[in-house]
């Protein structure tokens, strides 16, 4: 359990580094998920990181409603991110938050389980967001096999479900990272 709440943290703060780097000319950039640009990316990791807090809590998606519906960023984006993110780090880091049960859209799940989630989702991301905007695509080795591990029994629910696109055909070539990518249906390439 402790280990899904490091791989997010670490996660975060790949995320992190590459929110920072963004150009003031780069927040309408396109990205490799093609239904948003930079903001809009950076917004939905945004928001996923104001979920953290209540779901920790106990809450349900229904308690909290529509409170982090539209746009999160503001005037000043990565402030309204580096805001978020505080408030999620000091959910997780919580005494005994990943041992907890958390309410999601499809039922009761594991805490450590939706770190696993929000993990994979950040560290995906951390890649688009530097493929947008120029920054270093690189992920570190030990957070990529952690992620291609766990997702690994997953993909198929996930593409099944719509959450991430086809499996490009380069899936079974390439370093890892390249692998993984495209198990989250994106190209080494990116854009």
């Amino acid at each position: 359990m402790s280990e899904a709440r490091g791989l997010y943290l670490r996660a975060c703060d790949l995320f992190d580094a590459r929110v920072h780097g963004v150009g003031a000319d780069q927040w309408d950039a396109p990205t490799p998920c093609t239904e948003w640009d930079v903001r809009q990316l950076v917004n939905h990791v945004t928001v996923e990181d104001l979920w953290v807090p209540p779901l920790l809590s106990g809450r349900t998606m229904a308690e909290v409603g529509d409170a982090f519906d539209g746009d999160q960023l503001g005037a000043d984006p990565v402030g309204s991110w580096t805001s978020a993110l505080a408030v999620a780090r000091d959910a997780v880091n919580e005494p005994g938050a990943a041992s907890r049960t958390v309410h999601l859209s499809y039922g009761r799940e594991h805490a450590a389980e939706y770190l696993m989630q929000l993990f994979a989702d950040h560290l995906v991301h951390a890649w688009d967001l530097a493929q947008a905007t120029g920054g270093d695509v690189e992920l570190p080795a030990d957070l990529v096999q952690a992620c291609a591990t766990w997702f690994a029994a997953r993909e198929s629910l996930y593409r099944k479900f719509g959450v991430v696109g086809p499996r490009p055909s380069e899936w079974s070539e390439g370093d890892a990272q390249t692998r993984l990518l495209a198990a989250f249906g994106r190209t080494a390439g990116g854009l």
